[in-house]
């Protein structure tokens, strides 16, 4: 399976959970770059947030 990816409008890639931080508060976490805060859609960001590094 390929592995799913995000390019923020920083121009970070985000590849791992790690490179996620989760908003509570709300019904569906609401899940940001690490690096500036953007918000990342979130089909992706749950794509992402069940990869492991190999």
């Amino acid at each position: 399976m390929a592995r799913t990816t995000h390019t923020c409008t920083c121009g970070a890639v985000l590849r791992f959970r790690q490179d996620l931080r989760k908003e509570d508060g709300t019904a569906a976490p609401t899940w940001k770059c690490t690096d500036c805060g953007t918000p990342v859609p979130g089909i992706v960001a749950e794509k992402i947030t069940h990869q492991h590094p190999s």
